[in-house]
């Protein structure tokens, strides 16, 4: 069966992706600067929340451009894959923002911080890597950076388990320990998303290489 590629006329699928990482960018330095810089906890999460249905609406209008589509540039299915993977990231985003106003947590952690800092990681790698899928020589790019994506993930998992342990070794009493579990595991739920869509792309690469 012939594999399609990218070519002129199905630019869109493409730029619909890149409009999504550049969104999760932003997002992802909203919530870095929200956890290092923690003031005006609620306008920064109302942001997040902003940008994360940004990002609903970038992922519906490609899920509406593969049902009026005959032919995609690739299968139907991983189109539909990395959108609604790319969107979760977003939405874990969103949640630890809102975690963060909806508990009153009075002040971040540093591994809190660690962790925003590494979804950040993430966002740049796929805003760089995206538009390699518009062409085949630059596949090999795509490889790598999963490989860092990879790594990012296995970063945040040590930074999350250290951060448990800290939070049983804490004395702090139940509650506080509840809230800080959801908004940490928000965090890495969002990390594992990221390591998701890195094997979305991987899939494609081979696919098509």
């Amino acid at each position: 069966m012939a594999k399609f590629l990218i070519t002129p006329k199905d630019t869109r699928f493409y730029d619909l992706f890149e409009q999504d990482t550049a969104n999760l960018v932003t997002a992802a330095e909203k919530l870095v600067d929200l956890f290092n810089n923690y003031e005006d906890v609620e306008a920064k999460a109302r942001q997040l929340k902003d940008l994360e249905h940004q990002g609903d609406t970038i992922t519906h209008e490609i899920i509406r451009r593969v049902n009026l589509t005959f032919v995609t540039p690739i299968d139907r299915e991983d189109i539909v894959l990395l959108a609604h993977t790319m969107d979760s990231i977003m939405d874990f985003m969103e949640a630890a923002g809102r975690t963060a106003f909806l508990y009153r947590i009075t002040q971040p952690t540093e591994r809190v911080r660690q962790l925003a800092s590494i979804i950040a990681k993430m966002a740049y790698v796929l805003n760089d890597v995206l538009p390699c899928l518009r062409h085949r020589d630059q596949f090999n790019r795509i490889l790598e950076q999963c490989v860092e994506m990879n790594r990012l993930e296995n970063e945040a998992d040590d930074v999350h388990h250290a951060a448990m342990a800290e939070l049983f070794d804490s004395g702090k009493d139940a509650t506080e320990i509840i809230k800080w579990r959801e908004l940490y595991q928000h965090m890495e739920d969002a990390t594992d998303r990221g390591e998701d869509v890195a094997d979305v792309l991987e899939g494609i690469v081979l696919k098509h290489a």
